[in-house]
């Protein structure tokens, strides 16, 4: 019995590493990992129509803008998942890595998410230096992407 459930514990915490081709990128915070529909755990980004203002109140498509740095950072290395839960969808909730650089961390960070029910304090620090520095949506005016999901879905 222990051994079935060491096994178990393994193959659920085992991380899955991607290549090129079974990556295609949804949004800012979600994946699709060959069948798997993955969403990026600790973290929400603009959705892919959601419009933000900059600093100039000019508009500009943010959820784009997010999906595209999640993109670029899928260039950095071999991308290597780890579940740590599900959503309300049931999508596996990982925690994502491409070669060393953590893309959950890193969306944050560059200032195209936002810490999303978590309280890890790199992610808090992360977001609270983006936001000091004015970067990805919080150079202007956002929505958070929870409430315009509600509004506008």
């Amino acid at each position: 019995m222990k051994s079935a459930v060491v096994f178990c514990l393994a193959f659920f915490c085992a991380a899955a590493v991607y290549a090129g081709d079974d990556i295609y990128v949804v949004d800012g915070d979600s994946l699709k990992l060959g069948e798997q529909n993955v969403r990026l755990a600790h973290i929400d980004a603009p959705e892919y129509y959601q419009a933000c203002k900059r600093a100039d109140k000019s508009t500009y498509n943010c959820g784009i803008k997010a999906r595209e740095k999640l993109e670029s950072l899928l260039k950095l290395g071999e991308l290597n998942c780890k579940t740590v839960g599900k959503d309300i969808y049931n999508r596996d909730m990982c925690e994502c890595f491409a070669g060393k650089v953590n893309v959950n961390l890193e969306m944050v960070r560059s200032g195209w998410a936002v810490v999303y029910k978590s309280k890890d304090a790199a992610y808090l620090e992360a977001q609270a230096d983006a936001k000091r520095a004015k970067l990805g949506i919080w150079q202007g005016k956002y929505m958070k992407p929870e409430l315009y999901r509600i509004l506008f879905k």
